[in-house]
């Protein structure tokens, strides 16, 4: 699954794949935003630690899961 991740006053946006599942990646943004440890903390499919600011988050955006095409589609 992808997550892209808006950051304010940053032109480019973070994005990286994960194997957690849609409702887990809403609950943990949810409950980062509501608790009062200022970072949202993620995790992709390779093992790497994402650490973002709470109060730098534009948005977050959670991809389908769906493999990709590779390869000529004909």
């Amino acid at each position: 699954m992808e997550i892209r991740i808006g950051i304010a006053h940053s032109p480019r946006e973070l994005s990286f794949e994960t194997h957690q599942s849609p409702d887990e990646i809403e609950q943990t943004v949810s409950a980062a935003l509501t608790s009062g440890t200022g970072h949202l903390s993620l995790k992709d499919s390779k093992g790497k630690l994402y650490l973002i600011p709470v109060v730098g988050l534009s948005y977050v955006e959670i991809g389908t899961e769906e493999s990709r095409r590779i390869g000529f589609v004909g």
